[in-house]
């Protein structure tokens, strides 16, 4: 397959706001793909490149040699040429990688360097999010959609399932299960504004009230003495945590996976600012550097050769409770009434948590998911958004990047809907922060505003949303001031645009 021929889908699949002709045309892309070239071309599709670095950025986009006449190049060969890329170090590396780039570019045509342009730097704006993509391998390969998104969501994405889903159809997918050792996509919780409403939400009957506690999501895997820590995003952090890991190796169990936070703790047992649990986390932090880390456990998906994924979460909570010590799990009620619920989460606001997450104790834990039967209550509204675009400062922010545009995501087709901008509870070293950050995150810089590809992620205060004609998704929020970074949240995980309306 050629490259042209994914340059060719992705611009279908961008000029069109039809979730279902956006499905159709990744699907007739996959189905011609030969059986190589199927991950690659799952994850071009998606928007993003197979190798996680490549030590390309924008500015490494800005000088580039004359294109081709003629497309010429296929996926094998710009992948492996990407995969060079991302190996490149030490001395002379950086005239290495410019003559690896400027070959390569040199032997694409203008359509497919603007391509590669984007899709290097995180900026194909195509509305093609993993969800879409696993809509058209299953479209391709004939597939229920269920299968495929649990086959992905166990294997940790669509490109590691997509060649068995057309090698081996429903049969080959049923038979990748969770794995001790290798991460799944977390289950996630809807929000609603009040317990009350979380609480009908759920079912309405006997519900799980857990403090949601502000650190960082952990998923822990143990096989003998050998344990390994995750992130939400599925990024390996087990050397940052030593602390977390002596805990999981403690436990009673040959084989387990669990799910839980790790936050930063004060000496009076309250939670520190989310800031000090994310330096212990964030990448180039030297073990045990910075704050003591202390796990706080909330499910369980594996014990001793059992998967718990299907069992209920009433199951899954005398599993756990079974296993892990009190002073590792999450602080948790169990109410039979909107009352109760309340109560337990009056009682986490007064420990210093952020609220709570209403949970059904019939639900299974769906992997990757978000629906009714986890649901968050925070007593201050906040949204997870994307940065979309930032403005240079003026007055005493000159020399900043203040201003920034916030977007949601649409559901349907998988693109960013612009709500507002703010720059209302920013510090100067949040505003510094930034700086650096956006500068590193730039696609294009017109007069004051300078565009960013859509990968940070800030979670928003607001007050309330408003009907606005000023703004594509016809919403504009109220008072909107920044919280914080969220860096270890994806953006196929910030809030919808159907989500922000439901505040109206």
């Amino acid at each position: 397959m050629l490259l042209l021929d994914v340059v060719t889908a992705s611009g279908a699949v961008a000029a069109t706001r039809s979730r279902k002709a956006k499905v159709s045309a990744i699907a007739d892309l996959l189905a011609a793909a030969s059986p190589a070239e199927l991950p690659v071309v799952a994850a071009w599709i998606g928007g993003s490149l197979r190798q996680r670095r490549t030590g390309l950025g924008w500015r490494s986009m800005t000088d580039l040699p004359d294109g081709a006449d003629t497309a010429s190049l296929d996926v094998l060969q710009v992948d492996a040429a990407f995969e060079s890329l991302s190996t490149v170090s030490g001395a002379g590396s950086q005239l290495a990688r410019r003559a690896a780039t400027d070959d390569l570019f040199g032997r694409a045509t203008a359509a497919e360097q603007a391509w590669l342009r984007g899709v290097v730097t995180g900026a194909v704006r195509q509305g093609a999010l993993e969800a879409l993509v696993q809509e058209g391998v299953a479209a391709a390969a004939g597939l229920p959609l269920d299968v495929v998104r649990r086959a992905a969501m166990l294997a940790g994405s669509t490109t590691a399932i997509v060649e068995t889903a057309f090698a081996e159809g429903a049969d080959g997918l049923a038979r990748i299960g969770l794995e001790v050792g290798r991460p799944v996509l977390p289950m996630l919780a809807s929000s609603e504004p009040d317990v009350a409403t979380a609480f009908a939400r759920t079912g309405g009957e006997r519900v799980a009230v857990d403090h949601k506690l502000d650190g960082i999501r952990i998923q822990a895997h143990k096989r003998g003495e050998v344990v390994s820590l995750a992130t939400r995003t599925l990024e390996d952090i087990t050397d940052r945590l030593p602390e977390v890991v002596a805990v999981v190796r403690s436990l009673p169990a040959d084989a387990l996976v669990l799910d839980g936070e790790a936050i930063a703790l004060g000496d009076d047992g309250r939670p520190r600012p989310f800031q000090e649990t994310a330096s212990r986390t964030a990448s180039g932090v030297g073990s045990g550097a910075g704050a003591h880390i202390t796990p706080y456990f909330f499910d369980l998906l594996h014990l001793d050769g059992r998967d718990y994924l299907d069992a209920p979460l009433s199951e899954r909570i005398d599993a756990l409770e079974s296993l892990v010590p009190s002073e590792h799990l999450v602080p948790r009620v169990i109410a039979d009434s909107p009352e109760a619920a309340d109560a337990a989460s009056r009682a986490a606001l007064a420990a210093g948590h952020e609220g709570v997450v209403v949970k059904a104790l019939g639900a299974p834990y769906a992997a990757g998911r978000r629906g009714a039967a986890w649901v968050k209550v925070k007593p201050v509204h906040t949204l997870d958004l994307v940065v979309l675009a930032v403005e240079e400062g003026s007055g005493r922010r000159r020399g900043w990047l203040s201003n920034i545009h916030l977007g949601a995501r649409d559901p349907d087709t998988g693109e960013f809907v612009m709500l507002g901008k703010t720059f209302k509870g920013m510090t100067d070293e949040m505003l510094a922060w930034q700086t650096q950050r956006f500068t590193e995150l730039m696609t294009e810089r017109n007069d004051w505003v300078v565009t960013l590809r859509p990968e940070q992620v800030v979670e928003i205060a607001f007050d309330g949303v408003q009907r606005s004609s000023r703004y594509p998704g016809g919403v504009a929020l109220r008072f909107a001031r920044v919280v914080r970074y969220r860096d270890d949240k994806p953006i196929e995980e910030i809030d919808t645009i159907d989500t922000v309306r439901s505040f109206l």
